[in-house]
Order: C-alpha cells, then sequence, then structure tokens
C-alpha cells in the first residue's frame, strides 16, 4: 500500500466529516447518521457478508468493490463513534510483527 492509498482513506474520512452536518435529504452520509448508530453497523455487517460471498464466488470486480464499500462503511461508522482511522491504524502498528495468535491469546487472558 502507497502513501497514495493511505491518503485517499484520509480525504475520504474528512469528506464523510463534513457529509455528516450536510441534510439528509442531498446526502448518504447524513441519511446514515440520521438513522443513527445501530443502522450504519448493519450496513457494515451487509457490505462485510457481501464482500465474503464475493470472495467465495472468486468473483475479483466484485470484491473489490465490495471491498470499497465495506471500507466506505466502516469510515462512517467509526466517524460515528468519534474514532479517527489513525486510531485504528496506530492499534494495528502496536500489532505489527505480533502473531495473530498470540496476539488473540493475549486478549482472552
Amino acid at each position: 500500500m502507497s502513501d497514495t492509498d493511505l491518503a485517499i482513506l484520509a480525504r475520504l474520512e474528512g469528506l464523510i466529516a463534513q457529509r455528516r452536518a450536510a441534510s439528509p435529504e442531498t446526502s448518504y452520509v447524513a441519511r446514515l447518521h440520521a438513522k443513527g448508530v445501530k443502522k450504519i453497523a448493519q450496513k457494515v455487517g451487509e457490505e462485510a457478508v457481501e464482500a465474503a460471498i464475493a470472495a467465495v464466488a472468486d468473483d475479483r470486480a466484485e470484491l473489490v468493490g465490495e471491498a470499497a464499500d465495506l471500507l466506505f462503511h466502516l469510515l462512517v461508522l467509526l466517524g460515528a463513534r468519534q474514532i479517527p482511522l489513525a486510531e485504528v491504524c496506530a492499534l494495528l502498528e502496536q500489532r505489527e510483527g505480533t502473531s495473530g495468535i498470540a496476539e488473540k491469546a493475549s486478549r482472552s487472558a
């Protein structure tokens, strides 16, 4: 992943923050926010399932599209809970170099 890829996510995060304040009549993000976190979380779940189905179907183009939808809706959800993407990235960086098995075991201890 390049710095440009990360910049796209940062720009999208900023755009989502701006759109939360827009009218639900003109902004999908504002409409989702008006429906509440439960609805946003439901959309994240739907997009995750659709991405999984596309992966199992071995449909590359569909998986790329669904992954983009999933990332978008996850950014909307994080924004709704006032969690910056940088906080998620910091945790990923903290976990870097740790075995997934060891990391998961440390959470259940």
